[in-house]
């Protein structure tokens, strides 16, 4: 297969949603019905002894919830799909808009029963901004939940996105019967038999027929007919070129636990979602189909392998192809670095690669030669942009509860920092280590992982502080001048930058009127 069709059979793309709305299960079935799996877990469950697949660390298959982004690839219909399953819980929202800029497309799994959730709202602003085109999966129809009508209606007002359906319930909950497929025009019953398993439909190619009504019964049969009617009318036709501009959204209805609706979805995304696009570096436009190779690095992942202590950094491929054993650029560093074992990932099983495609992801295997955000390239210097790094609100001072450890902790932290988990600071009057997060469960997450990573305990006191602002300024006297009336308040960062912790909102705002030269910077890429 020539390079340019490579290109156009990748579709990479992002599930994102509210916790426990079902994306993973969902990233689940794509697997089942991609014969990446042949069974498939539940995340809730207990009677089924398997972990979702997409779950690799501890922490994630004891508690049901997806701490890091998980890449997956398979085959499907002739096109190589590639999928980003995010952390759907907000303490861990920067490692989910990170992946966003590494996607072309995404799917936002919504719960029929909760519809529009914070931070589905949240997550689907940063996609309207990049124009990512959407498709709606609205999930757990085996539950009894909100009208499908109302349901929309929300979808639309919340998110402030135009929808357009390609499937319509049957029922719901109790009553529960199937999906007509708008998309396909034919009509899938539902029969709760296999969870794991993919299930047997009936189809039918036209809903006025009568025998319909031997299936699902009458009433159902009409109701059915009047909605579908009712919503051809309402909602617009899909117009596949407003997709790709982000303008309107297709929305499918399912059952992600029961398989159920997820086929359909599959089948329609591998049809209309787009290939590889151009992205934006600093220098210039990249396109895909350029024979230079380009990358950039989303996220770094200690430990992926718990018995070799490995880093792996994620690099998304932006254009040409790479190749194992070449030479190329290390952007920031401005040296020449080449892989022998690059990988890419089906869950938790990885497998070396001779080359990789625009849109494919890779893991390269990192001695700490990588940061979030760097760029990778056959020689040209490009930096790609929008990786955002987020200002901490939560700072806590991590001890050593074993002094024995303390080289263990020192490199655990280390390597956990690195991966963008969170942040640390040393203070410089006397030198102890704080730790800022965006969100607190982190501190569970690096306390977790220290213990069953790195063998390392630690403990935490609270640090009674607002904001960390990177400090910057042009007039050296006024910056000496803060620095000694601040001193119990300024720390370094992991690059050796000055940082001010403000101790509240106040404090900040009077720091900035009294200091005018200085610039306080709220991220730290400047």
């Amino acid at each position: 297969m020539g390079f340019k069709e490579e290109i156009a059979r990748r579709r990479t793309f992002g599930i994102i949603s509210h916790p426990d709305a079902g994306k993973t299960t969902l990233t689940e079935k794509l697997l089942l019905f991609g014969g990446a799996i042949q069974e498939a877990g539940a995340v809730k469950s207990n009677k089924i002894k398997k972990a979702a697949t997409s779950d690799f660390m501890e922490i994630e298959k004891q508690r049901g919830i997806s701490v890091a982004t998980s890449v997956m690839g398979f085959e499907y219909a002739n096109k190589k799909i590639n999928i980003l399953d995010t952390p759907g819980h907000q303490d861990f929202a920067e490692d989910t808009y990170r992946t966003l800029t590494a996607v072309d497309s995404v799917i936002v799994v919504i719960d029929v029963a909760k519809g529009v959730e914070a931070q589905t709202e949240k997550l689907v602003q940063v996609c309207r901004m990049r124009d990512t085109p959407m498709i709606i999966f609205i999930n757990k129809l085996d539950r009894e939940g909100k009208d499908a009508f109302d349901l929309l209606d929300e979808v639309e007002q919340k998110l402030g996105l135009s929808l357009c359906p390609m499937s319509w319930p049957i029922g719901m909950g109790q009553r529960f019967q199937g999906v007509y497929n708008m998309w396909g025009n034919n009509l899938q019953l539902f029969s709760a038999a296999s969870k794991q398993r993919i299930a047997e439909s009936i189809e039918f190619d036209n809903i006025e027929d009568e025998s319909l009504n031997d299936h699902i019964g009458s009433d159902a049969a009409d109701t059915l007919r009047e909605e579908v009617e009712l919503a051809q009318g309402v909602y617009p036709e899909f117009n596949r070129d407003e997709y790709l501009k982000g303008q309107v959204c297709p929305v499918f209805f399912g059952s992600a636990l029961n398989n159920f609706g997820v086929k359909e979805l599959l089948d329609c995304f591998v049809d209309i979602a787009p290939a590889p696009q151009p992205k934006a570096a600093e220098e210039r436009l990249v396109e895909p189909s350029e024979k230079d190779f380009s990358g950039f690095v989303f996220k770094i992942h200690a430990n992926i392998d718990p018995n070799h202590r490995s880093r792996i950094a994620f690099v998304k491929v932006v254009s040409g192809t790479f190749e194992r054993n070449t030479n190329y650029l290390h952007v920031r560093q401005g040296k020449s670095l080449k892989f022998s074992s690059p990988t890419t990932f089906m869950a938790s099983k990885k497998e070396i690669v001779d080359a990789a495609y625009p849109g494919d992801i890779v893991g390269l295997p990192d001695t700490g030669n990588f940061r979030i955000g760097d760029t990778i390239t056959g020689g040209e210097t490009l930096h790609y942009t929008g990786i955002p790094s987020f200002s901490p609100e939560h700072f806590r001072f991590i001890n050593n509860a074993d002094p024995l450890k303390a080289k263990q902790l020192n490199k655990g932290i280390d390597q956990l920092m690195d991966e963008g988990v969170a942040q640390l600071f040393t203070l410089i009057q006397n030198g102890r280590k704080i730790i800022g997060t965006v969100g607190a469960l982190q501190y569970e997450v690096i306390q977790y992982r220290l213990e069953h990573e790195y063998n390392a305990k630690c403990s935490y006191e609270n640090f009674p502080a607002f904001k960390a602002c990177w400090i910057e300024s042009t007039d050296n006297d006024q910056l000496e001048e803060f620095k000694r009336l601040k001193q119990r308040y300024l720390a370094t960062d992991k690059f050796g930058k000055l940082v001010f912790l403000a101790d509240s909102a106040f404090g900040l705002q009077m720091a900035q009127d009294k200091f005018d030269k200085i610039t306080f910077h709220m991220k730290s890429e400047f």
